[in-house]
């Protein structure tokens, strides 16, 4: 019988084993770059949000409703409607205006200065730390050093010590600075006494610098409210879920919300302010 191969198959349309029928009719998924505020779906959960930070091989995303949770790069992805495999982004050379995580513009090839007489104290390690990650590079530039207190009860003695002049400031950076407290009785008395001219102190109502953290970089919408009597810290871990039987816990606590901040944006407006005052100044010439 004679026939054409054309015709082999009929209205069938052709071998289905000759091409890999388990893909024919899925959509190949495009590689997209994880940058920041690019929306997209996870599939598995369907949480929906836009990149907010790349750690090691995990992307975070924020929804609207400011929480965060992070997810492996790779495939797995949706933007509108069409998947997509999610992937670090490339290193560009910096175009324009470069800023620091203060949000300065950032001085090319700009040598750190000597360290001025003057001087930031803040409370304790975790207020250096915060600044540092925020502002480290102005202040290097600047040539300001930054030492904390392990808090202010002994500010006034401090101050008296170190004997500032209009050449040798120090500005002091207070937690709970509020109306009535302990903190702003010292801030005051420093503030009325023989060395206020060549002193500022400012600070933040929070309880602690942890609070100036956007409680949306840790998927909350507030930071919990602890009772009086349990010691600040422990409480806001035990109220997370996080390990708090002792102060190990609290450094990784620490540690890891300090990980959620990457610039001035992270932190809250007020504390913003304050440190941006104090290095005004202790630089003012």
């Amino acid at each position: 019988m004679n026939y054409d191969a054309s015709d082999r198959y009929g209205s069938y349309g052709g071998d289905v084993l000759a091409t890999n029928w388990k893909t024919a009719n899925k959509i190949a998924a495009a590689e997209v770059e994880a940058t920041r505020d690019l929306v997209v779906e996870e599939v598995g959960t369907g949480f929906c949000g836009a990149v907010v930070r790349i750690e090691g091989r995990l992307v975070e995303l924020e929804d609207r409703f400011g929480k965060v949770r992070a997810f492996p790069l790779g495939a797995g992805f949706l933007i509108d409607g069409k998947p997509v495999v999610l992937k670090h982004p490339a290193a560009a050379a910096p175009t324009g205006l470069v800023r620091t995580a203060s949000g300065s513009v950032a001085v090319a090839g700009h040598k750190a200065r000597v360290a001025r007489a003057s001087r930031i104290y803040v409370e304790g390690r975790h207020d250096a730390e915060l600044v540092e990650r925020v502002w480290g590079d102005d202040l290097r530039i600047e040539g300001v050093v930054v030492e904390y207190l392990s808090g202010i009860d002994d500010l006034e003695a401090i101050i008296r010590d170190f004997a500032p002049t209009p050449d040798r400031k120090v500005g002091v950076l207070v937690d709970h600075l509020v109306k009535g407290s302990k903190e702003s009785r010292i801030a005051d008395a420093v503030a009325r006494g023989k060395h206020g001219g060549t002193v500022l102190v400012v600070g933040h109502p929070f309880i602690d610098i942890w609070q100036a953290v956007k409680p949306a970089r840790l998927g909350l919408s507030a930071w919990p409210v602890i009772d009086r009597g349990i010691e600040w810290k422990h409480g806001i871990c035990q109220a997370l879920g996080w390990p708090h039987e002792d102060q190990a816990d609290i450094a990784r606590a620490w540690k890891r919300i300090l990980s959620t901040v990457n610039s001035y944006a992270d932190l809250e407006p007020v504390l913003l302010g304050r440190v941006e005052e104090l290095i005004d100044f202790v630089t003012a010439e």
